[in-house]
């Protein structure tokens, strides 16, 4: 893993119908991630947060579309940092800001994939599938949506070249459904769940981990990401976590990832040394409880990024 990191901070809330995301870079940062990072050896670079773009194509939202404009302007934002980080050669983490900045980085990510001629899997660790379309969301909230679109399905026109809406242009590089892998669904909206069992996405529901254990259902994927020599972008969204242990989301499910389940994913993935870009998304401090939810979300960074169960602190969660 790279030993140089750099935090692309992405205040959007617009895509999820609710305020609060806005305010999540800051907690990150007051929960300790660079004092975490740089405690493993890891040079940070905190780049601060990014302002979304100006997006004079975009003038209305469509019904049932909420703030498409602004939400375009932040996934454009967020699709160049992810190009520049790749480009840089730092490991990038995207901290939200609610998941439709995930359609710029992912976006991105694709592309920086791209050119270096190897696949981009991705692993989305969410109560969501966050597979609908512009044509098929029934909230018009478009964190809804970036995984649809970073893998390329169609209906994300409404009147625009395909995928203009978003980015201003045709997606340069959409991610393979194939090469997707969502955990810990819980929620999942019915035309959404036909988009995805047709795209031919992994998909393993709450039962699943529950049935084979999330290390049986992970490992699997983590070798077909090494197989193919391949790019690995993880999206983290804090409802995968149960809200008993994880309260600050706007879109809480329950019976999600216990701690020690979240944990062995974030152990697992670091042993496989794959990772080369992550989303830390949907923290909402407004709703949090004495910030226990930034510093877990804190605390899985630090696995994903080497630190051992013995070295982790005693804390009151």
């Amino acid at each position: 893993m790279m030993k140089k990191i750099v935090l692309v901070g992405l205040p959007v809330e617009e895509g999820s119908g609710r305020r609060g995301c806005a305010m999540g870079p800051a907690a990150f940062r007051t929960a300790g991630i660079v004092e975490e990072l740089e405690a493993l050896g890891f040079d940070v670079d905190d780049g601060r947060d990014l302002r979304a773009e100006a997006t004079p194509d975009v003038t209305d939202s469509p019904a049932p579309l909420k703030n498409l404009p602004k939400v375009a302007g932040w996934v454009r934002a967020a699709c160049s940092a992810a190009l520049d980080c790749g480009q840089g050669g730092a490991f990038p983490i995207f901290l939200g800001g609610d998941h439709s900045l995930s359609a710029g980085t992912v976006a991105g990510q694709a592309m920086v994939a791209a050119r270096r001629n190897r696949p981009l899997f991705v692993l989305w660790l969410d109560a969501h599938a966050d597979f609908n379309t512009f044509a098929t969301t029934e909230s018009g909230n478009l964190h809804g949506t970036p995984l649809a679109f970073a893998a390329g399905q169609p209906g994300f026109t409404k009147g625009l070249p395909e995928g203009g809406a978003l980015l201003g242009g045709p997606l340069e590089a959409a991610v393979d459904p194939a090469n997707i892998c969502i955990l810990g669904l819980r929620s999942v909206d019915p035309e959404e769940r036909a988009l995805v069992r047709a795209a031919g996405v992994e998909a393993h529901d709450m039962r699943a981990i529950d049935e084979i254990g999330i290390s049986r259902l992970l490992a699997p994927f983590l070798e077909r990401v090494a197989a193919a020599n391949g790019m690995l972008h993880v999206s983290l969204d804090v409802d995968f976590l149960d809200p008993d242990i994880a309260p600050a989301v706007g879109t809480t499910v329950p019976g999600g990832a216990t701690f020690r389940e979240a944990h062995l994913v974030m152990e697992m993935l670091h042993d496989s040394g794959l990772v080369s870009s992550l989303d830390l998304v949907e923290l909402n401090p407004f709703l949090d409880v004495r910030g226990k939810t930034a510093r877990l979300m804190v605390d899985l960074t630090a696995s994903l990024f080497g630190r051992q169960v013995l070295d982790r602190p005693t804390r009151s969660y």
